[in-house]
């Protein structure tokens, strides 16, 4: 048990020490700009928690949290949607969000057959919060994706505990991409995928706000980066007769600008154009969830109010325009990074993912712009 404590430290710690994402490459995703961390986290109080667990030769599986503001977000609720682009999955607390328009807990992301102890742990998080002694209904928000192939999921080995440590070393800043947390043991375009994360700055003089965006990603579909072919080159994707691209993706998208759930929900359905623009295609067996979240101070929604009215400001639908660019840029590069990070390997029965390979990326995106170059001479 030592021994396998210490393994489990180790591997949380190596997580921490990541490979180049995209823009380290040089290689820039649509026309606005990134927040000071390219992640979810440059909107203001949002945090970002992973429990990875990598042990031994069969458990590569993990927990993501995401902690839209520092407070009881029980207490203080926050305008939500959910918008599901293909609905294989197994999202807990979706029919309260879309019911009620808002989010009550921090939401969680894990493997599939681990929803129930995350939806168990984030009802413990939220009953031991003070002031939370008479809750007895807790709407937690858990979502998922299948890491099966690479992982014993059969084995359940997220507990409670590791939720809730999730929970505890959410931070706000930089976020960990890749191979940690609920990316541990997914698989994106049959190359080892991850946790990614991006983010987009509204200009000023239409608001100043900021979108940010978390994903999961375990898909498939025919892979392109920035509009260039990468699959097709590489001759890596799934042929006549099968196709066989089921999967997953999870996708969280925040931001600090005064959005109702309706707009949310329109926000939400942008992210599935993000993931579609690098060749994911939602097929049959692929559970594709949005998860939009408003943090908008003005806008926190009370647990209990003295007044039967709320007295909130959103913007108008005239206005949502740059954050529908914003959430797709966002989502787009976040599935990016999440396979630019995400290092080749070994789980269960001895099966093997290999990292995307980068360098034979980078040349064929060369080739490519030298081509484009080339009809622009003529």
């Amino acid at each position: 048990m030592r021994y396998l404590l210490l393994l489990f430290l180790l591997v949380s710690i190596s997580a921490f020490s990541q490979k180049p994402r995209l823009r380290d490459y040089g290689i820039e995703i649509g026309v606005l700009k990134p927040g000071k961390y390219n992640a979810i986290t440059d909107v203001k109080g949002v945090k970002v928690g992973h429990t990875t667990l990598a042990i031994g030769d069969s458990i590569r599986t993990g927990v993501t949290a995401i902690l839209p503001h520092e407070g009881d977000i029980y207490q203080w609720k926050l305008p939500a949607a959910v918008y599901i682009g293909n609905g294989y999955g197994k999202l807990a607390g979706y029919s309260q969000v879309k019911e009620l328009g808002n989010i009550e807990t921090p939401i969680v992301l894990t493997n599939t057959l681990s929803v129930a102890a995350a939806t168990n742990a984030l009802i413990s998080n939220t009953l031991s919060q003070p002031g939370n002694e008479n809750v007895r209904s807790v709407n937690a928000v858990v979502g998922e994706t299948n890491d099966g192939y690479l992982n014993d999921i059969r084995g359940r080995h997220v507990k409670e505990e590791h939720v809730l440590e999730a929970i505890k070393n959410a931070q706000t800043g930089k976020v960990v991409e890749g191979n940690v947390g609920a990316g541990t043991g997914t698989i994106c375009f049959q190359y080892k995928g991850g946790i990614g994360t991006s983010s987009r700055l509204i200009p000023e003089k239409l608001g100043g706000y900021t979108v940010g965006v978390l994903v999961q990603t375990n898909f498939g579909g025919v892979f392109e980066l920035n509009g260039v072919p990468i699959a097709k080159a590489l001759d890596n994707y799934p042929r006549a007769y099968t196709y066989d691209v089921d999967g997953s993706c999870m996708m969280v998208v925040i931001t600090d600008a005064p959005v109702d759930a309706r707009n949310l929900e329109r926000m939400a359905k942008r992210a599935i154009m993000g993931l579609a623009k690098t060749g994911g295609i939602a097929s049959n067996g692929s559970g594709d969830y949005v998860i939009a979240v408003s943090t908008a101070k003005e806008n926190l929604i009370p647990n209990s109010s003295s007044s039967p009215i709320l007295q909130n400001s959103f913007l108008d639908n005239g206005a949502m325009t740059p954050l529908f660019l914003a959430t797709i840029e966002a989502t787009q590069e976040a599935i990016y990074n999440s396979l630019f990070t995400a290092e080749s390997t070994v789980g269960r029965d001895g099966h093997e993912i290999k990292a995307l390979p980068i360098d034979m990326v980078l040349e064929v995106m060369k080739e490519y712009s030298a081509l484009k170059d080339n009809d622009g001479d003529k």
